[in-house]
């Protein structure tokens, strides 16, 4: 995914976008299941307020490090916290996910203490939260920027063209991708023809030869990895 990103440690590649213009809404379906058929409208700007998902979990993963993390939705979003919040904490909780590297842990939590928290976001907050660290999100992309994962609502509600799987599968590469950076994980590329693209690859711009794929391990626990990108 082409999700500009400066998490410590790491370049902040800037992102190739085509932009959206911010007077425009937009009402989205991509009914992959009968979870995913009702629309979404995906406003071009909202009021920059969150509302926290009330909504702890228990630690997921044996590793050592805990990373805690809550899950916010800006105001005006028709999407219910709470069930954001149950979805990305099943997306960390996979087996096939960043657990599986037996050093990170993970934990939703809505009070006390926290590393990070995922926003979701309308298209120009993302902008103006990634735009004050100097990236470029162009109304189109996520990124990844303090203490904060910012999803942008056009990319959860509308997938991309180049992952052809379910839309919660989008999400979980969303996520997965984001996380991978927090974690220290820089960009990497399809590593043969028919293989699984990646996590950390930017599959919005194109798998070349790669399968789209959504999850950093597979089911037997290997890393799915490719060559870095300098």
């Amino acid at each position: 995914m082409d999700h500009p990103t400066a998490s410590p440690g790491l370049p902040a590649p800037g992102a190739t976008t085509s932009h959206a213009s911010p007077s425009v809404s937009a009402t989205a379906t991509r009914p992959t299941s009968p979870a995913e058929s009702s629309p979404i409208r995906i406003p071009a700007k909202g009021p920059g307020v969150f509302t926290t998902a009330q909504a702890t979990g228990r630690q997921v993963g044996t590793g050592g490090t805990v990373r805690r993390y809550r899950v916010e939705v800006e105001d005006g979003i028709a999407l219910p916290a709470q069930q954001a919040a149950r979805e990305i904490s099943g997306i960390l909780a996979d087996p096939r996910g960043w657990t599986a590297d037996g050093v990170d842990s993970f934990q939703l939590t809505s009070s006390g203490p926290y590393d990070f928290t995922v926003k979701i976001a309308t298209p120009a907050t993302v902008d103006a939260i990634c735009g004050a660290a100097g990236l470029d999100t162009g109304g189109e992309v996520n990124c990844d920027v303090g203490k904060d994962v910012v999803v942008n609502l056009k990319r959860w509600v509308l997938g991309s063209p180049e992952f052809d799987g379910p839309l919660h599968g989008y999400h979980a590469l969303i996520i997965n991708h984001e996380v991978g950076h927090r974690l220290g994980h820089g960009h990497e590329t399809c590593p043969g023809r028919g293989h699984p693209a990646p996590v950390m690859m930017q599959q919005i711009k194109g798998l070349k030869g790669c399968v789209a794929n959504a999850w950093p391990y597979d089911g037997k626990g290997r890393y799915l990895s490719g060559p870095a990108v300098p």
